[in-house]
């Protein structure tokens, strides 16, 4: 094989995985996700490792592939399969169309101590089950976050206009998405990262992976003794700059005829250009440059101190509303938020979660929302069950079906109808049917347990009443309660660890919620 076909086979491949990857995110229509999400995902990095930390199943063991490849060829995992290191190079390819200079890259230094420091500090945080630093700069996660919640609204978005202007000529290929805006600060977070990688590829080409992401880190490390490595013919080299020119990396030094093998990331772009074929994948040992080099400067240590400040802020309200008066209503007060069904408890979930978004994509209700501090700093950007936005499906698992780390648990349907998330409270004092004498019951009437019944109350008035033995915590009653939140007549108190309901009484029919009957 040639190094021109090689590199042709590693763009495609590269294009491929991204393109797949990509689809997950974006399967509005719920098509193949579930199906094909494990197979998609399986070399991902991060989450294949911590759902073998948590499963210790064979299925899970595409990190350790990863690994093997890095040992033997290198970081063809960042070149070729990572989602986040194809985009960059998608905006790298953009800018060296656009420049007009003949060798677009420089031979630039590069930053151990930076790399190594935020490696070393990813990897105390996760044996310690603090993962806010795996959620922050996993190259898997972030990516998804990206399509999630700044790339799959606008998806969403043409799909329902197209859908509404295809209904009025009565051609119903298209049907509308549900889609729930998520928290401005994680679309700000999400934005903010996107515009940061976008103007390092295109000025700097792999510098994030190269300076901030664990993975790469890692896997550099390897590299640096892997079987097959990129290295000079010294006797052939003619220092053209061929080379340099195209290494999105940085990592050729021409004047010492030397790779950085750390930082090298397996494109063979270099290999693909050379005219003299000076550079060659090989096993063999570089021979001893003759020429007179300096040792490549190592730098002065540094003290790293990384400052993290969070600015979180309250949900914005979507809708103006007539104000009403709340002196005399009672804040809903939760000992903790819901997580998902599958998660078995919060601090599990808090440790294996990397908060991709790709359940939040698959939900259908858009129930889950990435968290701002509803976890706290050690749930940041995880999913919670928001139910302001939505309920949870009693007949739907897609969480745990497309959950790549295992956080979520593809639970058996009736274990996941039994599974209590939380237990409904019921607040008297701030119904509608209490305040306002007037009759309601949205509670009642989409419970699919029937956790809540009406009850007499005044005169031909009926008042909810809570059996919390077989509540799960669904949220299909605080959702459409049409008291403003923090009033709500009646929320969800999350259970730090999930309960199993009781069931329900055979005479008592199981309904489940229909999204278009909510009232409010």
């Amino acid at each position: 094989m040639t190094y021109k076909t090689l590199k042709r086979t590693r763009v495609v491949l590269s294009l491929l995985f991204f393109i797949l990857t990509l689809s997950l995110f974006l399967d509005i229509y719920e098509k193949y996700a579930n199906e094909t999400v494990e197979e998609i995902l399986f070399l991902q990095m991060v989450p294949s490792l911590l759902k073998f930390i948590q499963t210790l199943a064979w299925g899970a063991i595409g990190f350790f592939i990863v690994l093997l490849i890095t040992l033997l060829i290198g970081r063809a995992y960042c070149s070729t399969v990572c989602p986040l290191g194809i985009l960059q190079d998608i905006f790298s390819y953009i800018a060296r169309k656009r420049s007009s200079r003949k060798l677009f890259y420089k031979k630039k230094k590069g930053y151990p101590a930076l790399r190594y420091s935020i490696l070393g500090i990813t990897v105390v945080s996760m044996f310690a089950g603090f993962n806010l630093f795996i959620t922050l700069l996993d190259p898997y996660s972030n990516f998804g976050r990206i399509v999630t919640y700044l790339i799959r609204p606008i998806i969403v978005g043409i799909n329902n206009l197209s859908a509404l202007a295809l209904h009025k000529f009565e051609v119903y290929n298209l049907n509308p998405v549900k889609l729930v805006a998520a928290p401005w600060f994680v679309i700000t977070l999400s934005l903010a990262l996107l515009i940061t990688i976008a103007y390092m590829s295109y000025k700097r080409g792999r510098l994030f992976c190269n300076t901030l992401c664990p993975v790469g880190s890692l896997l550099g490390l390897m590299s640096k003794v892997s079987f097959l490595k990129i290295k000079f013919d010294t006797d052939k080299c003619t220092k053209c700059g061929s080379c340099i020119g195209v290494c999105k990396s940085e990592c050729i030094d021409v004047k010492n005829m030397k790779v950085d093998h750390s930082r090298c990331v397996d494109c063979f772009n270099c290999l693909d250009v050379c005219p003299e074929l000076a550079l060659d994948l090989t096993s063999k040992k570089e021979k001893k440059n003759t020429i007179n080099s300096t040792s490549e400067d190592k730098g002065r240590r540094v003290a790293i101190a990384t400052g993290l400040s969070l600015l979180v802020g309250s949900k914005v309200l979507a809708e103006l509303k007539k104000p009403i008066d709340t002196s005399k209503l009672l804040i809903n007060e939760k000992d903790y938020p819901v997580a998902p069904p599958g998660a078995i408890g919060i601090n599990r979930f808090n440790e294996i979660c990397t908060g991709c978004g790709l359940c939040v994509a698959a939900c259908p209700t858009q129930v889950l929302q990435s968290a701002t501090m509803q976890y706290g700093l050690k749930g940041f950007m995880q999913p919670h069950m928001d139910y302001l936005s939505g309920y949870c499906n009693f007949d739907c698992r897609g969480c745990g079906n497309v959950c790549p780390t295992g956080a979520i648990l593809s639970i058996p349907i009736e274990e996941k109808q039994q599974t209590q998330l939380g237990k409904a409270v019921f607040v008297k004092e701030n119904c509608v049917v209490y305040t306002d004498g007037t009759d309601c019951g949205a509670c009642s009437e989409h419970c699919p347990t029937k956790a809540v019944n009406m009850i007499p109350y005044e005169g031909k008035l009926l008042i909810p009443e809570v059996d919390q033995d077989i509540c799960i915590g669904c949220g299909a009653c605080e959702y459409p309660c049409p008291v403003d939140a923090p009033y709500k007549a009646i929320y969800v108190n999350g259970n730090a660890v999930h309960q199993v309901a009781d069931k329900p009484k055979e005479e008592e029919s199981l309904s489940v919620p229909v999204e278009d009957d909510f009232p409010f």
